[in-house]
Formats: C-alpha cells, structure tokens, sequence
C-alpha cells in the first residue's frame, strides 16, 4: 500500500509539471505569436507610397502620345509586403502605358464614340483575405481581338482554323515577344511587356485576370501574396517526402475512391464544377520515376488554379493547411520551374513550395510536342479539343504551337498520366497487430504495396473499393475467419481471381485439404520462412502478369 501511495504521488508531481510545462508552451507561443504579428507589420508599407509614382507615369506617357487621361486610386491605405511592392513597381507602370497607349482612343475618336475627350483609367487595392487585388480599368476600346488573332497566326501561335474563344485568345498578349503595336516606340512595340508582367506575377505566386468588353474597355486584375514572408500552405505527401503548395493556388481538394481515380488515370482529367483538370501525380512532375502511388481507399486530389492554367496533382497523403515563414531558396533553385521557395518546419524538416500548374503545362507542352513528331497511332482529336485539357487556356496553347507548331491532329495524350498503382499490392488480414506490423515491414522492405485488415469482415469491408494483387490470410479472427473470407472472395466475381496464401497455426492435414478445396492458393504453417512466403508471392503476382498479357 505504501508503494502505490509512493507511484501514485510521484504520477500526481509529473502531472502537475507537464501541466505546467503545457501552461508555459502557450505563453511562449503566444508571444511568439505577438512578435511575428509585430515583425510583419514593419515589412507592411501602404499602397499609396508608389502613387505619385503613377501618377506621373500616366501625366508623362499621355503628354508622348497626345492623349488625355485621368487616374483615379482607390485603397491608397491598402498594406502590402514593401519587397513585393518593389518588385510590381515597374509592371504596375506598364499597365498603365499599355493602357493610355492599346487602350485609350484619340480624343477626336472619343468624342465621335459618345464618351468624354478625357479617358479615365482606374486604379482600386485591396486586401481579400492572404492576397492583396489590384485592379487597372479604363474606359477605352477593349482589347482588339481581329488583331490580336492575326498576330498569333502571323506568330505561329496559333492556326488560321483553329476555333478559340475571345478569351482564349485575348491570353496570347501574354507570349513572350508579343505585340501588335504597328510602330515601335518608347512606350509599345517593343514585344516585352505582358510576358514580363505575368512571370512576375507568377514568381510571387499571384495571377493575372483578364476582362474586357470591346468599344467599352478592359480590366486586369493582379492577385499578389500579401507578404512573401509568411503564407499559408497545404503540406502533402509523396512517399517519404513532404511537400507544401500555396492554399491560395487550391481551389478545392477531394478524396477520390480508388476505381474513380484509375478512371481520371486513364482520362487524363478530373472535372469539378464544369471546369476541366488535366490529372497528374506529383512525383512525375518533379522527375521522380520510381515512386508509385500507395494503395489506398481514398487519395487525395487537388484541384489547382495559377492564373487561367488549372491542373489536379495527387499524392499518397494529405497532411493539413499550415502557415509556415518562407525561406530564400539561393541562387540554385531560384530560376528552378516549380518551386516558388522553402520552409522549415517544427520538426526541422525542409520542405519545398511549390507551384505544380507550371510543371503541368510543361510536361503536356512536350508531350504534345513528342507527338507532333511521332506517328499517328492513337483515334485522333481535332487540335483545338486537345488544348481543352487546359481548362480554356491559351497560353499553354501557345507554348505546345511554340515547341511544335502544326495544324494537323494530334493524338489524345493518355500514355504520360501514371497508373493509380503500378507497384504489386498485398492485403495481409491478421487479428494479431504484431503479425500484421512485422509482415508488413517485410513486404514494404521488399517494394510492395501492403493493406491490412483485421478480419475477414473488414477486409470485405476494403475489398469492395481496393483489388490487391495477392492476399495473406489468417483462420481463426473474430466476426469472419479465414475460411468465410476465402469463400466471399471466390464467390465475388470481381474478387475470384485474387490469388490468396494461407498462414495459420493449424498446420494438419484436414485444415490443409480444406483450405485448398475452397480455393487457396497457397498454405503455409507457422511459424513460416521468409525467403517461402517472398517466393510466393513474387510467384503469384508474376503469374497474375503474364494471365492479363495474355487476356
């Protein structure tokens, strides 16, 4: 009795100290807290300190042309990060040129228009949750979309027959080296610009959104981080690896059945709300060939949007939205495709942001250029339904006419996207945690892809979504034993041909002949070897093989 007062006052004096030990970890993250809340203020500057800056571009650029123009800015009070300010300043200025100089009409051709001698250009920031919007509009004659598609023919962007939106081809202003200024001049022309302002945009990890109406004006709208310093993620997994990516690039994440991600798979897609989402697995984007996708019930899938380009990556794991402080990835990774920078995170692990939609249009671009080059052997699709994959963008389009321009068909692209699961699958079915953990180490040392179940009910359970190469199973579990799932297995039509190895403690020979009359494949004592089991599965799964080349 006196040794369990003596534990049970020394449980009470830890209790108290971890409770305490708890008490001063929220004191210290909330100061924490307090400090970097302080710290991101002092990087924060208003709007309005580049205003004048404006202001007098517009003054200088309509005096050159011989227009007449007003600014108006709005949400001068706006707080923004001063290292993304810097950064915009120079394309803010050319927004503004461009729209005094493709925007604005002639006084004379103003007035004959209905509209005031003096045209209005309209500035407005503001703040939408982690991102600060800057909207340029004006009131001139929109974007001129005969011209604007001439130049992309003249250009090789695009085919005289292709059938593409006003929208689609109003994003070719952003191709590098475009321009449909008849004269170069100090202020349009000179065939940078646009190109310069969405790789900017898009290096900060913004976007740039078009609006126009033609004879009436048009609207670019910047969404820009509000801080480079601090930002929200969503921590996914590959493998071993962690990777983050932008919460303000997610439109949407879903958890997708095993059968319904096999059928994006062989799509390419995945379609949410109308919109199309040309599907890939991440480590393909980032080169990595030898990582398969786990199998699993449910992977998670998301839905990204950088600018007009969508894309879906999948993963193996989701692990949840975090903030996390930006680090300065070096000179090394800076002009690397993909990565918008890296973080650390508490547990001391480097992570890498990355911006994936990029390294989408990328890998299409060349396979559609591989194609080009390639024979026909795949059902052909006109070109302009191929592009559709890239959810109405043009500027992918662009690049694939870029890398290999044609006006022939091209094949539809399905042999690049993964396979949901390449590597072979095995369901262990145990009642013993030890057996399952232990063999499951055994299996992923050996490359396979394990499930586990604890009993025949609930691999039944498992089985109605996922089909593994092969099963181990044992007999006496509780609610199914390993003779009632061998039976439900063989009697399901969709499940019959799954090869299945049992290993049990009852080793004699009535339990062995029964086992192989119900349709075993394979019956194994324990304890059993290793190097045994391994050669049967590996067996089992490469019979499996050679039955579907044959089918």
């Amino acid at each position: 009795a006196e040794s369990v007062n003596d534990v049970a006052t020394v449980q009470q004096a830890l209790l108290k100290n971890v409770d305490e030990a708890d008490a001063a970890l929220l004191a210290q993250g909330r100061l924490s807290k307090d400090l970097q809340n302080d710290l991101m203020r002092v990087r924060m500057v208003p709007f309005n300190n580049v205003a004048e800056r404006l202001y007098r571009v517009v003054r200088q650029t309509a005096k050159e042309l011989g227009k007449r123009a007003n600014l108006d800015i709005k949400g001068t009070q706006t707080e923004i990060d001063r290292s993304v300010l810097e950064r915009m300043t120079g394309p803010f200025e050319h927004l503004l040129r461009n729209a005094i100089a493709h925007g604005l009409e002639e006084p004379q051709a103003r007035v004959a228009a209905g509209k005031q001698e003096i045209g209005q250009i309209g500035l407005s920031a503001r703040q939408e949750g982690n991102e600060f919007v800057l909207v340029f509009e004006d009131d001139g004659r929109g974007l001129d979309i005969a011209r604007i598609r001439a130049k992309a023919v003249t250009n090789g962007l695009m085919q005289e027959g292709d059938q593409l939106t006003d929208q689609q081809i109003a994003e070719f202003i952003f191709a590098s080296g475009f321009s449909t200024a008849a004269e170069i001049s100090e202020v349009s022309g000179r065939g940078v610009g646009m190109d310069v302002v969405r790789a900017e945009v898009a290096a900060l990890g913004g976007r740039v959104e078009i609006a126009f109406t033609p004879g009436q004006g048009s609207r670019f709208a910047i969404y820009l981080p509000l801080t480079l310093a601090v930002t929200q993620v969503v921590l996914i997994r590959a493998g071993t690896r962690v990777y983050a990516v932008p919460s303000a690039m997610v439109e949407q994440v879903r958890q997708i059945k095993a059968g319904e991600l096999d059928q994006a798979c062989a799509a390419g897609k995945v379609e949410w709300m109308g919109r199309e989402y040309p599907l890939h697995f991440l480590p393909r984007l980032l080169g990595d060939t030898a990582h398969s996708p786990e199998a699993q019930r449910f992977t998670p899938v998301l839905l990204l949007r950088s600018g007009t380009l969508r894309a879906a990556i999948y993963a193996d794991e989701m692990l949840g939205n975090q903030e996390v402080v930006v680090k300065n990835i070096g000179p090394q990774l800076a002009r690397v495709a993909g990565i918008a920078g890296a973080t650390v995170l508490g547990t001391g692990q480097i992570v890498l942001i990355l911006n994936p939609v990029p390294l989408a249009s990328a890998q299409m671009a060349v396979s559609m250029a591989a194609q080009a080059a390639a024979p026909v052997t795949a059902p052909l699709v006109p070109a302009q339904q191929g592009d559709a994959h890239l959810a109405g963008s043009a500027q992918p389009l662009a690049e694939q006419r870029g890398a290999a321009v044609s006006s022939q068909p091209v094949a539809v692209q399905t042999a690049a996207v993964p396979l949901a699961r390449a590597q072979p699958s095995v369901m262990v079915v145990d009642d013993s945690l030890t057996v399952r953990k232990i063999t499951s180490r055994l299996l992923t040392r050996e490359n396979y892809q394990v499930l586990t179940a604890r009993d025949g009910v609930d691999a039944i359970e498992q089985l109605q979504e996922l089909h593994p190469d092969v099963m181990l199973v044992d007999v006496e579990m509780p609610r199914m034993d390993g003779f009632d799932l061998t039976r439900n297995v063989r009697a399901d039509a969709r499940l019959k041909d799954i090869p299945i190895i049992m290993i049990t403690s009852r080793a004699a020979d009535k339990h062995r002949n029964y086992a192989m009359e119900i349709g075993v494949n394979v019956f194994l004592g324990k304890p059993y070897q290793e190097e045994e089991l391994l050669g049967h599965i590996d067996y089992l799964v490469k019979n499996r093989v050679d039955q579907a080349r044959t089918d």
